[in-house]
């Protein structure tokens, strides 16, 4: 029933431009007093863990500023192991195993298509029967997003989409959800193969901002773009990726018999962690 009443609800709503509404009014400038009330009621309500970010809550200038903060140095050490992979986010997995004939089951009887997810169904049939990982970030959690290897990001797709909620009931409830929503996806060239991070929009300012090119989604684009970074972008094992203005979830693709992951739905994530190994030849 519940499922059923979000289908409905966020169906029936202008996503992209109320999102854009929403970011405005996120960032805005406001009195100082009112700043401070509206971030610390945040805090409150959503449990945030303050002693790990950067700065203390009276430096942020607005939600978004809190909602994209970095973490203090040291909060999150990255395993050292060379062949260590490491969650790219904090948050829980909602999803792991192997791609088999395409796709990804993401909920009881709802599956995602990895060629649309791609936009790019050539590009898909190299991750036939490799390892995926879903994961979820909810609004408490530190949302910038990181390398799980080192790599070069070698190219990077901008799919427009719709903005529907990510959580759960939603995922149940709309058919094809990560492959309707907006999101970017950056390949990452590293020793084991092409590496696949997806970073999906989600309702709520909807804007996902790469670390590798200056620009934002949910801008109002149609068509599908592709690019490369240029100069060459060169990450660490957890070196920052992007970050999501609200939002959202990561899906994480490997070559066949490239990693063995060792996350399963429901365990908790947290950045530098890790969370599978790589075959290193």
């Amino acid at each position: 029933m519940r499922d059923a009443f979000v289908v409905t609800f966020f169906s029936a709503l202008p996503q992209n431009a109320l999102s854009r509404w929403m970011g405005r009014a996120f960032r805005a400038a406001l009195p100082r007093w009112m700043t401070l009330a509206l971030l610390r009621g945040y805090a409150r309500a959503y449990r945030l863990d303050l002693s790990e970010a950067e700065k203390p809550i009276e430096e942020y200038r607005s939600l978004v500023d809190l909602f994209t903060r970095r973490l203090r140095p040291g909060a999150r050490p990255v395993d050292p192991a060379a062949d260590a992979v490491v969650s790219p986010v904090d948050g829980a997995c909602s999803g792991a195993g192997r791609v088999e004939a395409g796709r990804i089951p993401v909920a009881p009887g709802r599956e995602l298509d990895v060629a649309d997810l791609l936009a790019d169904p050539a590009a898909a049939r190299r991750f036939e029967g490799g390892a995926y990982a879903v994961l979820y970030l909810s609004p408490r959690d530190y949302h910038r997003v990181h390398a799980p290897v080192a790599g070069r990001v070698a190219s990077w797709t901008h799919v427009p989409g719709r903005l529907f909620p990510v959580f759960a009931s939603a995922v149940r409830g709309v058919d094809r959800l990560f492959c309707r929503n907006e999101r970017l996806v950056a390949w990452l060239d590293s020793a084991v193969g092409p590496v696949v991070v997806v970073l999906v929009g989600a309702f709520g300012v909807g804007r996902i901002r790469a670390s590798f090119r200056d620009a934002v989604t949910n801008d109002g684009a149609r068509a599908v773009t592709r690019g490369a970074p240029s100069p060459a972008c060169a990450l660490e094992r957890g070196g920052e990726l992007g970050m999501f203005e609200l939002g959202s979830t990561v899906v994480l693709l490997f070559e066949p018999g490239r990693v063995h992951l060792d996350v399963r739905p429901g365990d908790a994530v947290r950045v530098g962690r890790r969370i599978g190994r790589a075959v290193l030849q």
